[in-house]
């Protein structure tokens, strides 16, 4: 089982920046791709960004632009850089990674979620 886990997440004012960090238990580098989707209540987890094993990144439209996805492979980490912040960031962020094993099964995991608020 891989344990994903956030941190970073907090309460801020609209046009502040904040950087979430999700700390995994081997080189990120192993996972195909690892990303961060947020929930907000009532709502399905949506993607804000995905960085691949072959450094590919993308970003949600709301997120083009203001937001940076980034790995450490030396840390173990994938990290989210987000400037600007706007409300409609608010939510749970939860680290995403996923990899295909040996007996070629595909496997998802998922962090417990950092909450992030923008509010003046």
């Amino acid at each position: 089982q891989v344990q994903l886990v956030e941190s970073g997440g907090g309460l801020v004012q609209p046009g502040d920046s904040l950087t979430l960090s999700c700390k995994a238990p081997r080189c990120v580098s192993d996972f195909n791709d690892m990303a961060w989707h947020r929930q907000t209540p009532g709502n399905l987890r949506e993607l804000v960004a995905s960085i691949s094993r072959g450094g590919v990144r993308e970003y949600a439209v709301s997120a083009e632009g203001r937001f940076t996805i980034s790995r450490d492979d030396s840390k173990n980490t994938v990290s989210l850089k987000m400037d600007s912040l706007k409300s409609e960031d608010t939510g749970v962020h939860y680290c995403y990674a996923d990899e295909v094993v040996d007996d070629g099964e595909g496997r998802d995991y998922w962090g417990r979620g950092t909450q992030v608020t923008v509010s003046s």
